[in-house]
């Protein structure tokens, strides 16, 4: 039989109703001939509720008993998943990550899925059973501990479970219809790709997008595994959705494709850093291991052996990178004049694998920028991503002036 993995998020499953309804669009994939594994998320809600149990019960606590608590919801919700599906007549039944075995590593809180054995499955699959229902989001560590994959990891679990039984396709359902150019919610002139590629996906996901976490698609495009992006509360018609795959299967695309923005950005510069061979190594080895998320880096020319360092981290790490930088400072292992964070920006990006073969996408950007009077910051660039720091007061209007200067609402 043909095989699909479907993956419903915590909106999906909300409540009793809502499992009906993802249990349905199952039934009628079962119709059509499909074996069927389906990746459920904790009901929606529930996962914070677990963290903040854990939290009030243990605010230093063991972080096994932690993913043996946070792991629970999605159990719940594969249970029930897989009772609606059985009064349906159709052959059901839940899977635990550890009954496959999702076999993982052993950082709890944040494990890397490392083996997926199909015996299990497959000998049900021979046996009659039409659906798996699998609970993402956790797996097995070598010592037969639960673990956790971090948040968002039902998305990893369901591209890996595609890529381990070589799925025709893996559906992620959610609570919008598909990925768009930008959010609509900040632009009325957002549209919805019907493809994208992975590298592009990967880019939107990593620069802010919420659609999809940046591990399931970093997944999808090392084992070519099709996604698809679909709403759970529309009935789904011929090219619904948006289709990531590969640049192979995208024919003909604009220049540049969507415009992302991540809201909570810090610009953290140390001022007049002694200049010399190493330095790079001496400030960005510290923050690495404060667990500082570096990620635009901009160095001024050297003058008089002492140059500024300008780096921007997420806005709820900089009292971390503060820390970090000083206490450097007071080991002897750099040496600046003062530390200046700018909690007050965000960072904005345009992404597209168009910009691999036109000229002009940056001048392009900045002129639309500067023509709403908006100062850039900090600018880094990579093959398919243009990304800027600016003041947050601007975001908004950043990100429709970008909009509309690639003239996104229109069709490639």
């Amino acid at each position: 039989m043909p095989l699909l993995v479907m993956k419903f998020g915590g909106t999906s499953v909300a409540d009793l109703a809502r499992i009906r309804n993802a249990a349905e669009k199952v039934r009628r994939e079962v119709a059509n001939g499909y074996d069927v594994i389906v990746i459920v998320s904790a009901m929606s809600g529930k996962t914070n509720e677990l963290v903040g149990w854990v939290g009030e019960t243990s605010p230093f606590y063991d972080a096994r008993e932690y993913d043996a608590v946070v792991s629970s919801g999605e159990n719940v919700t594969a249970g029930l998943m897989a009772l609606t599906l059985q009064e349906m007549d159709v052959p059901a039944r839940s899977w635990q990550g550890w009954q496959v075995p999702l076999r993982t590593s052993s950082a709890h809180g944040a494990a890397r899925i490392e083996e997926i054995p199909r015996a299990n499955i497959d000998a049900k699959f021979a046996e009659g059973m039409k659906v798996a229902v699998v609970a993402g989001f956790q797996g097995i560590s070598p010592e037969g501990r639960i673990t956790t994959l971090g948040r968002g990891g039902s998305d990893t679990t369901a591209v890996a479970f595609a890529a381990a039984f070589e799925a025709e396709r893996c559906d992620i359902y959610t609570d919008v219809d598909g990925v768009y150019t930008t959010d609509p919610r900040i632009c009325d002139q957002a549209r919805k790709l019907n493809r994208i590629a992975f590298e592009e996906m990967l880019e939107l996901a990593s620069l802010g997008a919420k659609v999809l976490q940046t591990r399931s698609v970093e997944l999808a495009m090392r084992y070519n595994v099709r996604l698809r992006v679909l709403s759970s509360f529309e009935d789904q018609t011929e090219g619904a959705g948006t289709l990531v795959c590969a640049e192979e299967e995208i024919m003909e695309s604009k220049v540049v494709s969507g415009v992302a923005y991540s809201r909570d950005e810090a610009e953290v510069t140390l001022v007049s850093v002694a200049d010399r061979p190493g330095i790079a190594a001496a400030i960005f080895g510290p923050l690495a291991d404060a667990g500082v998320n570096v990620d635009m880096i901009v160095q001024n020319i050297s003058e008089e052996g002492r140059t500024d360092m300008t780096f921007s981290c997420p806005v709820d790490q900089v009292a971390r990178a503060e820390k970090a930088m000083k206490d450097a400072r007071d080991r002897g292992e750099i040496n600046f004049h003062d530390l200046v964070a700018d909690t007050a920006v965000c960072k904005i990006s345009v992404v597209g694998i168009g910009m691999r073969s036109h000229a002009g996408v940056a001048a392009r950007m900045f002129r639309a920028l500067a023509e709403e009077g908006i100062n850039i910051k900090v600018i880094t660039t990579s093959e398919i991503k243009i990304s800027v720091l600016v003041d947050r007061k601007y975001m908004e209007l950043a990100v429709q002036a970008l909009h509309d200067a690639f003239e996104l609402e229109k069709v490639a």
